[in-house]
């Protein structure tokens, strides 16, 4: 589940949720942008820019390829993202690679997810 002290960023025009800003710990005027499952979108900064790069970035993330990683198989695999909550997110399968789901098999993940996906 995204944490509580994650602070929200919604885009102006229309209030769409467009990610988060994440608190380092540490240092309270420093934030991590990051996206809707807790992907991180650029390096710390101070608020205002963290903000313009969600803003920059909006949702296009959600349109790319990524690559999951899974205890079962050596090689990340390709996914797409199907659905983000708060609590988990579903991506399915583009992987023709991968022996051990059909393509378009559904992965359920929680989120944050810290590691196991990363962009193609």
């Amino acid at each position: 589940m995204i944490p509580s002290h994650w602070i929200r960023h919604h885009r102006r025009e229309d209030h769409e949720l467009l990610g988060y800003l994440r608190p380092v710990d540490g240092d309270p005027d420093q934030f991590v942008p990051v996206t809707l499952f807790g992907h991180p979108l650029g390096d710390p900064s101070e608020e205002a820019p963290a903000r313009r790069r969600l803003d920059r970035t909006g949702l296009d993330y959600l349109a790319q390829d990524w690559l999951l990683s899974l205890p079962d198989h050596p090689e990340p695999i390709a996914v797409q993202i199907v659905e983000v909550t708060p609590q988990r997110m579903r991506v399915q399968n583009i992987d023709y690679g991968y022996p051990h789901a059909n393509i378009g098999h559904l992965f359920v993940l929680d989120v944050p997810t810290p590691d196991q996906l990363r962009p193609r």
